[in-house]
This record gives structure tokens, sequence and C-alpha cells, in this order.
């Protein structure tokens, strides 16, 4: 038609022009009209290639999360650490002391999205004592006397949150050594450090051996109870716990002492872990089958771990745990066994409290 002879002569002319050419190609478009490609580059040695696919595609050539890729510690004057929830140690001169890093963050770490309490995504206190035993073991300790959780460590679904744990230098007299866990947003590096934990770490050599482990199984003369709702009635009490946390199995009673066997699901690794978090965790869970076990406290609220003492580590990389749990004064003490009933650790007492909705948005 009338069009097709007006844009010819105009593509000829401007081919040379990129700008007039795009221009004079957007007019014909416009108008309904086709281009005979081959007949127009014909003579100038022009070929058919691919075209890039993105942005025509939705398929990157980068990394989509920039938080995945670490630099090396090492190349940053520090020494990488092999905890899986840390990334460097830096021991500080002059012996006072070292200081290990670390990044949370549900990107890499999404198991912990598992563990939501009153609706607020809560590294659970295990995890923090498997870093003061990890930190306990860096620095030759053979103990975790003492773990004091003062405020919970709550995630956000958006934000990393970086982590420190401090330890210092040892007594001169007695060998101990402190022990805190700091946090704060990473979207602020002025911001102040919330302190979440403190502890004391003893050159007490208990862990060091084999302690008592629990080789008859299931134990003798206990009463298996009932554990098919436990996970329903303990988010009735705002512990919602997603499958990777669900690891309770079976749970018997004798007397004042709770049985239990709990085991890691599938799609969580033990490795690096002394405990893993998860595992540790559903040991505790323990408490919600039988009225012994203190899980609710004060007017329906739930109790979580607040204050750990004589916490010993004899074997690492469990992924199944024999659970042992009698009432000790205002709390209880556990005894952990492996699949076979040696021993893994102990914790001579550990105390409950209430936390609060206000608590976690605070």
């Amino acid at each position: 038609g009338g069009d097709e002879l007006t844009f010819v002569p105009a593509l000829r002319k401007n081919r040379d022009e990129p700008d007039a050419l795009l221009t004079a190609l957007a007019e014909l478009h416009v108008h309904g009209q086709a281009v005979d490609w081959t007949a127009y580059f014909a003579g100038t040695g022009a070929r058919r290639v691919e075209l890039p696919t993105y942005a025509f595609q939705h398929q990157r050539y980068w990394l989509t999360d920039e938080r995945t890729c670490d630099r090396d510690a090492s190349g940053l004057g520090q020494s990488p650490d092999e905890h899986p929830l840390l990334g460097a140690a830096v021991p500080l001169a002059g012996g006072a002391g070292v200081v290990f890093t670390g990044l949370l963050s549900l990107a890499r770490y999404p198991w912990l999205a598992d563990h939501v309490v009153k609706g607020a995504i809560l590294v659970p206190g295990t995890a923090l004592v498997d870093l003061a035993l990890h930190a306990c073991e860096y620095v030759e300790c053979g103990s975790l006397d003492e773990l004091t959780l003062e405020a919970p460590l709550v995630l956000s679904e958006q934000i990393d949150t970086q982590v420190q744990v401090v330890v210092g230098a040892p007594d001169d007299e007695s060998g101990r050594r402190a022990l805190t866990v700091y946090s704060r947003s990473s979207d602020d590096t002025r911001a102040e450090w919330t302190r979440h934990a403190e502890g004391v770490l003893s050159d007490d050599p208990r862990s060091m051996g084999a302690g008592e482990g629990l080789e008859t199984w299931p134990p003798r003369n206990a009463v298996e109870l009932k554990t098919a709702d436990v996970y329903d009635r303990l988010a009735d009490q705002g512990l919602s716990y997603g499958p990777l946390f669900q690891g309770l199995r079976s749970v018997w009673k004798r007397d004042d002492e709770v049985f239990a066997e709990v085991a890691l699901p599938d799609g969580l690794e033990a490795g690096g872990f002394g405990l893993h978090p998860a595992l540790f965790d559903a040991a505790l869970h323990t408490m919600a089958v039988s009225d012994a076990g203190l899980q609710a406290v004060e007017g329906g609220s739930p109790g979580l771990p607040f204050a750990w003492s004589g916490v010993s580590l004899s074997a690492v990389g469990a992924r199944v745990l024999r659970v042992r749990i009698v009432r000790s004064g205002s709390g209880v003490s556990l005894l952990l066994a492996d699949g076979a009933g040696a021993h893994v650790a102990s914790v001579e007492s550990l105390a409950l409290r209430p936390v609060t909705a206000e608590q976690l948005r605070g």
C-alpha cells in the first residue's frame, strides 16, 4: 500500500543512523506494516542472532541473594569458625578473650521459621546453649556452669540479625570465664547491641568423659503416655512448632521421672552442632506431655527455658535422643543419651519462665 512505499525509503536512508532507524521502525510498526528484513539487509553481511533472554525471560545470571555469598573470614583477619550459626572467631590480643560472630536470617536458616512463639519467630534457647557449648570447647573449658536468658532473640522476616558471642579472659583464681550473647539488626550498624544471655564457663572436666547413660529402653516399669495431640496443645498455648521442630516420638512416666525418645526430622543435618537446636528443643517438649513438666506457668502462658545450670556435653552429632527428665527444686534436670543409650549431654538444672507477646514485640 501507500504507507509501505512511504516508509521503506526512510528505512534505507536512515540505516546508518540508528536513532532515526528506530524511530522509523516504530512508526512503521504502529501503522501495522511488516518489514522484509531479508531484502533490507541484503548485501550487508548481517545475520540472525538469538536475543538475550533477560529481561524478556525471568532468568537471572547472578546470585539472587548476596547474603549467601560470604567472604572468607581469613581474608578479613579473622579465623573461620566451624559452627553452622557462626562465621568467624576473633581471639582478642593479650589473652583478653574471644569474640564469635554470625549472621542469622531465615534465608540462611529457613528451619528457624518453624519455631514460633506468640506469633514471633524466636531463636530457641537451645540454640544459644549450643553456641555457648561451642565457645566452651573452643576455649578448652569443661562445662557450661550457667546460662541465663535475659531477652528473647526474635528474627525479622526481611532483615538479617548480627550475633556476637563474647567470651572473657579466664579468672586468675578459678579459671572461669564469662560468656555473653548479643544481637542487633544488620540494617543499622550504629544500633546498640541487645544482650540476650549471660553465662559462665568452667574448667570442670565433667563433660570430657562418658557419663550416665540410658541403655535399658524402654525404661522398666514405666507407663507410656499419649503424645498424639501434644503439638496441638502447645499451639493453643502460643508455641507453634512447625514440622522441623516436631521431633517428639514417644513418652513414658515412672514415678517422678519422665522419659522420651526424640528424633531430628528429615531435612535437617546434625553436623557442626553439638546438639542440633531443633533436636534439643524437642527433648524439652517432653514436659508438655506430663503435668510434672512445668510446661505451662502463670495462667497458661508458655514456659520457655530461662536459666540453665551445669550443662555438659560428651558426644556430638546425635540424630536420635533418649531423654530422662526429673524435677529438681523449682526446675528440672535432664539426661540425654543417643539411640544406643550412651551418654550425650546432661543438665543439672533448667528453670522455665513465661514469655508474653509484649516481650516478644519489644
